[in-house]
């Protein structure tokens, strides 16, 4: 059965996150939210703690260790503490580097896990989310169409996490004649791809996210990652999946820590106003729903790293965590009273990136 005990570790680093998120993450992430920028001393600080070239392999230069969802659901939890928009950064490359690790072809691996060792964070990112109503990742319309040893790319993606500064894209795209969804590695250089106009979201204003057109994008049949074997899909969304969920419980539960600290400081009529019955319910319930909802991710993970069928269990898990972050982001807020309105606080700030979970689609990977 999955531990409720770190490994010495995981405690080690969810230690070093959290004080990462605490010291160098927090103290900006207003002003970042307010400017739309995140500062790159920031996610360089965060870059720097390693998690890629932790689980990279000794014999292509990093540390050997093995990509573990359960310690990465660890990890983003902390950095979500901080603040979603810098964890989400911080994850970036992760889009990438994962998926390769676990599908690449030794060639592929060779070529392109090195720049998740340099020094600064890796210039990649990965498109999966498509602009429209009821988005279903199973049903891309994003196309791929095989031509001889030729490969056509069709489509339009939207909320591609740092993609101006990005020179390799992973895009997921639906096979045209056979269905299956392929990743493929795109030169952002190649002639075809567009970046278009930044989103304009309620919440995660600080991470620059932007609409790709694919315009029949030509890339060679090796881009295919995984090569003629390809990937396991449902596998990669089942840790997408698992990474979002994780990453609502680290807002959810840095929403409810300040309400609750707020509501034992703040006094009216002679007592705190922690111990008036309608608030103590609502910090219960939120409570409630930061630990079951870090149960169900850690089920998930331990499962995904067990090499079991995690599809429900990551499904149940952000289906859970989508609901429990709005909840508990919004209580938040109440708890507050009108200072919970005012964006000098940062629980409106946590509200709103709360409320976008459920449309997070591929923002994040463990």
């Amino acid at each position: 059965m999955v531990s409720f005990t770190p490994t010495e570790d995981q405690q080690l680093l969810i230690d070093t996150i959290r004080r990462y998120a605490l010291n160098d993450v927090r103290p900006g992430a207003h002003d970042a939210d307010e400017d739309g920028t995140l500062p790159d001393s920031v996610i360089h600080r965060g870059w720097e703690i390693g998690l890629i070239p932790a689980v990279i392999p000794e014999e292509l230069g990093g540390f050997g260790d093995e990509l573990s969802a359960l310690t990465g659901v660890l990890a983003a939890e902390e950095l979500a503490y901080g603040d979603l928009s810098a964890a989400l950064a911080v994850m970036a490359p992760a889009l990438v580097a994962y998926p390769l690790l676990l599908y690449g072809t030794p060639a592929q691996r060779e070529q392109w896990l090195a720049q998740f060792l340099d020094a600064r964070p890796a210039p990649v990112t990965a498109a999966l989310l498509e602009p429209r109503l009821f988005f279903d990742p199973r049903d891309l319309q994003t196309t791929a169409q095989i031509e001889g040893g030729r490969v056509r790319i069709k489509g339009i993606k939207s909320c591609v996490p740092l993609a101006e500064a990005a020179q390799q894209i992973l895009v997921y795209a639906r096979d045209a004649e056979s269905g299956r969804v392929d990743a493929w590695l795109v030169d952002a250089r190649t002639q075809g791809v567009h970046i278009e106009s930044r989103e304009k979201l309620m919440g995660l204003r600080a991470l620059p996210l932007h609409r790709m057109l694919f315009d029949n994008v030509t890339v060679d049949l090796d881009a295919r990652l995984g090569g003629a074997a390809g990937i396991d899909f449902d596998a990669i969304l089942s840790r997408q999946q698992v990474a979002l969920a994780a990453l609502a419980v680290g807002v959810a539960r840095g929403a409810f820590e300040y309400a609750r600290d707020y509501a034992k400081q703040r006094v009216q009529f002679g007592k705190p106003i922690a111990q008036n019955q309608a608030i103590a319910f609502m910090l219960a319930e939120s409570a409630i729903e930061v630990d079951a909802a870090r149960l169900m991710v850690w089920e998930a993970a331990w499962k995904l790293d067990r090499g079991e069928d995690a599809a429900r269990a990551a499904y149940l898990a952000k289906q859970y965590a989508d609901k429990a972050v709005l909840q508990v982001t919004d209580s938040a807020v109440q708890t507050l009273g009108g200072y919970g309105f005012i964006r000098e606080y940062p629980a409106e700030r946590w509200l709103r990136n709360g409320r976008g979970f459920p449309a997070f689609h591929g923002l994040a990977i463990v």
